[in-house]
């Protein structure tokens, strides 16, 4: 059973309930940060030169100069799993900017999601707004929280996020895709985060031939896709069964597929 009672604190390893930060500090105050959410299983971290390439452009991006160079991150990651023999765990690095930066490295149980949520698919809201700086995961999550929410009193698993275009952009979590007379679509880079999870789904799209086109979805055209889904690192491929009063399924075919590929991938990628 993993313990997750440590934490790591610029290299140091704290116990967990130490992982804290000045409610005082600026940075903090301002939400200055980037962070990834990783994937521990079977004791070593999946994906994880994309996901530094990921918190390092993040930070760059906003101007957050720090001195954590990514075998640092690496070898604090592997030491906090070896303190607690960690097999499985969802794992979350935080970068505070400021004039003295801040990585703080805390370990959670791994998020995973029931059968059922696979086999007949999820509810999603839609929500008016757009992420600040969409290309780049930084702590500025207001319109992530409160679609959220929204979606959750609504009964709802996600919310998908609408432009003032009236595209569908991502979701609170995740990147969006809907199939349309056997093409894939999902939004642009230059109007997303580039998911991790988003090019093993689009690289095993491909393998399965099925082609992509990188255009955002009208909200207004939804109803015209057979299939659609979100993606994550924690929920890989998940089926959504409807949006709003949009109804979809009750067959997922092409998206369990994915969701397949893409989860055998991480199980034989080596540590």
């Amino acid at each position: 059973m993993d313990s997750f009672v440590h934490a790591v604190r610029n290299g140091v390893l704290i116990p967990s309930s130490e992982a804290t930060v000045p409610v005082t500090l600026r940075e903090v105050q301002c939400n200055f940060s980037v962070y990834e959410a990783i994937r521990v299983i079977r004791g070593r971290v999946v994906h994880l030169p994309e996901h530094l390439q990921r918190l390092g452009y993040s930070a760059r991006s906003i101007g957050l100069v720090h001195p954590f160079t990514d075998s640092l991150i690496e070898k604090w990651i592997y030491d906090l799993i070896a303190a607690d023999s960690i097999e499985s765990s969802t794992m979350r690095i935080l970068i505070i900017g400021g004039a003295e930066p801040v990585l703080f490295i805390t370990a959670a149980p791994i998020l995973e999601y029931p059968r059922s949520m696979y086999e007949q698919g999820v509810a999603c809201t839609v929500y008016y707004g757009e992420r600040f700086l969409p290309q780049c995961k930084t702590g500025n999550l207001l319109i992530n929280y409160l679609a959220l929410e929204d979606a959750k009193r609504k009964g709802a698993f996600e919310a998908l996020l609408i432009d003032r275009q009236g595209c569908i952009r991502e979701g609170t979590r995740s990147n969006f895709y809907g199939f349309r007379d056997g093409v894939l679509h999902t939004a642009p880079l230059d109007m997303v985060l580039e998911g991790v999870t988003r090019r093993s789904i689009l690289r095993a799209a491909s393998e399965l031939g099925f082609p992509v086109r990188e255009q955002a979805v009208r909200l207004a055209d939804l109803g015209a896709f057979d299939e659609v889904f979100i993606s994550s690192t924690s929920m890989a491929a998940m089926p959504v069964s409807r949006v709003e009063d949009l109804v979809f399924g009750p067959v997922h075919t092409r998206t369990l597929e994915l969701c397949r590929i893409v989860r055998e991938r991480e199980s034989e990628e080596k540590a």
